[in-house]
């Protein structure tokens, strides 16, 4: 088993998307609420572009974009490895990848016990 396990992965299709995105916008920042819009989807703006809040939980990164989730959200997902994938078809939400015809998911997984103590720390807003 590795030193740490990370919390968030992404699939090769969301790569292709990221590095898309990147191109054309320049860095990146996920955001998953569990809200409106489309729920609980995770939803890609232009870094800086979503107003995080003192209770946003800091996932990780995938390729090189900070993932951040509200804590309510991560009160349920937190036993869960999650994968950032595509599919087509859209969104109803302001995310980067709406107008591809594209809208980004989230697959998940729970842990297995002994995984649980190698996660990779958590980082909040006010670290």
């Amino acid at each position: 088993m590795p030193d740490t396990i990370n919390r968030i992965l992404t699939t090769e299709a969301a790569v292709d998307v990221i590095a898309k995105l990147k191109e054309r916008f320049g860095e990146l920042m996920f955001h998953q609420s569990g809200g409106c819009c489309d729920g609980s989807a995770p939803m890609c703006f232009e870094k800086g572009d979503f107003k995080l809040g003192q209770s946003d939980v800091c996932l990780g990164c995938i390729e090189g974009c900070e993932f951040w989730m509200s804590k309510d959200q991560f009160d349920y997902w937190q036993y869960s490895q999650l994968t950032v994938d595509v599919t087509k078809g859209r969104g109803s939400s302001f995310s980067l990848e709406i107008p591809m015809g594209l809208r980004f998911v989230v697959r998940s997984r729970i842990f297995e016990m002994e995984e649980l103590q190698a996660l990779t720390p958590l980082r909040y807003l006010t670290e």
